[in-house]
């Protein structure tokens, strides 16, 4: 039986606004991340580049592991709080670096299962056939409204807290993050993204744009297409199909903060 594995591709881009990227995303055949830095001085970007770092470092371990719920939830916790406490350093050891903090949405893949660890408004999307779903929850207080009932969809754009959000990696350790299993199967696609992307994109859109291309055209058009809608932050993608066989290359590749 041929081993599953991702094909993807991906790209960080500083948008037409922004001064500086605080964007990063990791890619490997059985891990892929985006993380969106937050923070003064060059707090965003040390801190996108820590969680990344971390995470490609224990990598190792992720590979080499079944999944199931209870061990997938010791390693992966275990994994935050490593991220954590190097972003509690970092601040320590500078004050400019004070308020860091970073999203992380980070997919790993082990045979024909899929677990989803996630922090903050980063977004995970499965694709298939026709069909776009949102697989990761925001956390954001946009989104406890909305599932409250208090506003709607369109009431978003104008809304002062549109940004604001309610968890998120900044070296306080005291997050309380869901690990979540998902059964995969050759045709799907995952993309990836920060909200420099779902920010001026709908569903719809993203899915209309990516549909019937592959992986490298699919996130050159999605970036494209946010720098048309202005692109008001960094826009970060990775796009990424379920493949079998052996992979070309199983290096770890690093795009916008993080470098290896």
């Amino acid at each position: 039986m041929n081993s599953l594995f991702f094909e993807s591709a991906a790209r960080s881009a500083i948008g037409l606004i922004r001064n500086g990227n605080e964007d990063g995303a990791l890619t490997h055949p059985r891990l892929l991340a985006v993380a969106d830095g937050m923070g003064g001085h060059a707090g965003g970007e040390v801190a996108s580049s820590i969680a990344l770092l971390v995470l490609a470092r224990r990598s190792t371990i992720f590979l080499d592991q079944e999944f199931d719920q209870d061990s997938a939830d010791d390693l992966f916790n275990s994994s935050i709080e490593d991220i954590d406490e190097a972003l509690k350093e970092a601040s320590d050891e500078d004050p400019d670096l004070a308020g860091l903090g970073t999203t992380l949405t980070s997919l790993f893949l082990r045979n024909d299962q899929l677990a989803l660890l996630h922090v903050g408004d980063s977004r995970l999307y499965r694709i298939q056939g026709t069909k776009i779903e949102q697989l990761s929850i925001d956390h954001t207080v946009m989104q406890e409204l909305l599932t409250a009932g208090t506003i709607t969809e369109e009431d978003i754009a104008e809304h002062p807290q549109r940004s604001m959000l309610t968890q998120a990696l900044m070296g306080t350790c005291s997050l309380s993050i869901a690990l979540h299993l998902f059964d995969v199967k050759e045709s799907d696609r995952f993309i990836l993204c920060s909200d420099g992307l779902s920010g001026v994109l709908d569903d719809q859109k993203i899915f209309s744009l990516v549909q019937s291309l592959a992986p490298e055209e699919a996130v050159a058009a999605l970036v494209d297409a946010a720098y048309v809608q202005g692109a008001p932050d960094n826009v970060t993608v990775i796009v990424a199909d379920i493949a079998s066989g052996q992979p070309h290359n199983e290096n770890l590749e690093f795009f916008g903060t993080a470098t290896a």
